[in-house]
């Protein structure tokens, strides 16, 4: 997976699978300081993923500066980002493409478990399969 810097952030592009079905997701930030993944809603109900409001539960997502979002919580069964198999895999969803202008953010959950090896010299994200 290759980095591009845009306005000094990095950003991936990542492939996002469960049930047969895919969507490629262009503006993703990868995001070290990020405890948790967090999708755009509208962007994850192309794969039918939407909002559990009654197995998930509703969060508070931080920001630089202190503002807050709110953000749904749940557990995703089967799930594949970049041909990486996430069963059990806690996402959030929430309204993210309009006030920060992401598909989704990568958080260091994901990149602890895809046991992600970063090399900023050649703008490259491996991952240990």
């Amino acid at each position: 997976m290759n980095i591009q810097l845009q306005h000094g952030l990095p950003i991936v592009s990542l492939t996002l699978t469960r049930n047969d079905q895919s969507i490629v997701l262009h503006n993703v930030l990868f995001d070290t300081g990020c405890a948790a993944t967090v999708f755009d809603t509208e962007a994850l109900a192309v794969i039918d993923i939407h909002i559990d409001f009654i197995n998930g539960r509703a969060k508070r997502m931080y920001g630089v500066g202190g503002t807050s979002e709110i953000c749904y919580e749940q557990i995703i069964p089967e799930l594949q980002i970049e041909g990486i198999a996430l069963n059990d895999f806690p996402i959030q969803l929430g309204s993210i493409q309009e006030p920060y202008g992401f598909d989704a953010i990568l958080g260091i959950d994901f990149m602890m478990r895809a046991k992600c090896k970063v090399n900023f010299e050649t703008m490259n994200i491996e991952f240990e399969n």
